[in-house]
């Protein structure tokens, strides 16, 4: 017997072919921002059309690249992972700790690393699943006691690695792009893949999209929501390994604030915050928009506090964008089936 889920309960999908518009939508008004974006920085700084910021833009990001990979797939469910930044700190910690103190290998550090990134995932899924509790909360919790954790075993002193992780952000010869940024695109087209052409992806939609039925069509929603957690811990601990590579060291403060550039991110990108719809490649488009903003605004010398400002801001109107999004692809969609009804007559 062939399993049917629900469609999104957006009033919009009922026009044929809204979906797709919506999309494509989506994804020209981001190019269209991302396009403005680079016009208005680099008319205002000199140094903005160079080949050392496209660098810079490319090799800097991966680890919110990874990141917002993760946030897409758990906003897709319906939940929410606000302690990505510091299961980052205490991965990294991890990291920083195998390496310096116990002089283990690189490859052993890094599967300790990822397995302390998967089990804080672990963490926040079980006790989110099992017990019914909102994943704003359960999350939020990690995210302190994460930070604590990284603090008690670092005690507070940063871990320095050096020449033995720098490889992964150093632009490889002739290329320009480092292999952290390799790794992250690897990492955007697997999760592309998963969320649009797996089973588990599917059950991501429609659990994100009404749970209820989900269970009531047969299907148990607890492995896949904990699996989601999982991987989104995982890629916490993958960002770690980035974040740690570009500073060249484990600092017990890294990945503050990361999680609310993720947000903003996978936002900017189309994903629901009610569950039920994202893309993992307009994420992506929108790491970058988020990437070219933050450049834009160290070459411009903008100050901290205006940074924070501004991104605060962005947050907001993605937000109100991503609420509003429907009613304006429904009356643009509408617009253009009259259009075409006029040219036939």
């Amino acid at each position: 017997m062939t399993t049917v889920f629900p469609t999104n309960p957006d009033p919009t999908t009922k026009a044929p072919g809204l979906a797709r518009w919506r999309s494509a939508g989506d994804v020209l008004s981001m190019l269209v921002v991302l396009g403005v974006l680079i016009l208005l920085f680099g008319s205002f700084s000199n140094h903005f059309w160079t080949p050392q910021t496209v660098k810079t833009i490319v090799n800097q990001f991966a680890d919110l690249t990874v990141v917002a990979v993760g946030m897409t797939l758990v906003l897709v469910i319906g939940g929410i992972d606000l302690s990505v930044g510091s299961v980052m700190a205490l991965s990294g910690a991890v990291l920083g700790i195998a390496m310096a103190d116990w002089n283990l290998p690189f490859p052993v550090a890094l599967l300790a690393c990822l397995a302390v990134g998967a089990g804080c995932g672990l963490i926040n899924g079980m006790v989110s699943v099992m017990w019914s509790i909102p994943s704003f909360i359960v999350t939020l919790g990690m995210l302190e006691s994460a930070r604590g954790a990284t603090y008690l075993i670092t005690r507070s002193e940063t871990k320095y690695l050096g020449p033995r992780v720098e490889w992964i952000a150093r632009p490889l010869p002739g290329f320009g792009a480092s292999t952290g940024f390799l790794v992250a695109l690897v990492i955007v087209a697997l999760g592309h893949i998963l969320l649009t052409r797996t089973v588990m992806g599917r059950y991501m939609i429609a659990i994100g999209t009404n749970e209820e039925a989900v269970r009531l069509s047969g299907v148990d929603p607890r492995p896949t929501k904990l699996a989601t957690f999982v991987l989104s811990g995982l890629a916490a601990a993958v960002a770690a390994v980035f974040q740690v590579s570009r500073v060249s060291s484990a600092d017990p403060n890294g990945g503050i604030g990361m999680e609310l550039g993720a947000i903003a991110a996978v936002v900017i990108g189309g994903t629901s915050l009610m569950g039920g719809r994202g893309s993992v490649l307009r994420s992506f488009l929108g790491v970058l928009i988020i990437a070219v903003l933050q450049t834009g605004l160290d070459h411009v010398g903008a100050s901290e506090p205006a940074k924070r400002l501004i991104s605060g801001a962005v947050i907001v109107l993605a937000v109100i964008a991503d609420v509003h999004r429907g009613r304006w692809g429904e009356s643009a969609f509408r617009a253009l089936r009259r259009f075409q009804k006029t040219i036939d007559q």
